[in-house]
């Protein structure tokens, strides 16, 4: 390395010119370290893509969803009872209970075909109200799911609309027309689903 003032040759590492004094900066000294001293450094890290690791999702088997039904069905039960037994007395009921025939007219028979009729449409709608209404809610699960862990979703994972929880629960209907071979289904099926599921185009899921 050489002065900028006077073009002596100056020691290295030197803060001055050892002829005419002129300051040396220190960037030049800096600089004149030797490459192979550079090289030393060692050299930064690669920087190694991180692929995001796939979630492993566990779907929830047939007895699992058979349990998480049975407490469906209590609940249901319970509901059903509360909401029809003010229709009792209005279906004879009370009067066979007293050990005298319910009809003794052919109108009392017209009138408890049509309330039986209008009970049997209330059972369906409200098992229609609490399974789609409680797998499209942000439980994405009735109480007998979420008591199990269990989650209503699409092929997707996410929420389902109430549309496709109804779809999901009249293709059910499909489901018991197959002798309840559409329900077996989720034990077999590589995602666990049902003829319903199937149809719907849902998963029921479980938490680890």
């Amino acid at each position: 390395m050489f002065c900028s003032k006077c073009g002596s040759a100056v020691a290295t590492g030197a803060a001055f010119c050892s002829s005419c004094g002129q300051p040396i900066p220190a960037l030049a000294a800096a600089g004149s370290v030797p490459i192979a001293a550079a090289a030393t450094f060692p050299a930064a890290a690669p920087a190694f893509p991180q692929s995001a690791a796939a979630s492993n999702v566990l779907y929830a088997g047939f007895w699992l969803r058979f349990v998480a039904w049975v407490i469906d069905r209590i609940v249901l039960w319970v509901a059903g009872t509360i909401v029809i037994l003010p229709f009792a007395a209005s279906l004879g009921l009370r009067g066979m209970m007293r050990g005298r025939p319910p009809f003794t007219d052919p109108a009392d028979v017209i009138a408890f075909m049509g309330t039986f009729f209008w009970l049997i449409v209330i059972a369906i709608a409200l098992d229609w109200l609490y399974f789609a209404g409680f797998e499209s809610s942000a439980w994405q699960a009735t109480l007998g799911k979420k008591a199990l862990g269990l989650e209503v979703t699409d092929l997707g994972g996410q929420r389902i609309s109430f549309g496709r929880a109804s779809g999901r629960f009249f293709g059910k209907i499909i489901s018991n027309l197959t002798l309840l071979i559409g329900y077996i289904l989720a034990g077999f099926t590589e995602k666990k689903q049902a003829l319903h599921d199937m149809i719907a185009g849902t998963l029921v899921t479980r938490k680890a």
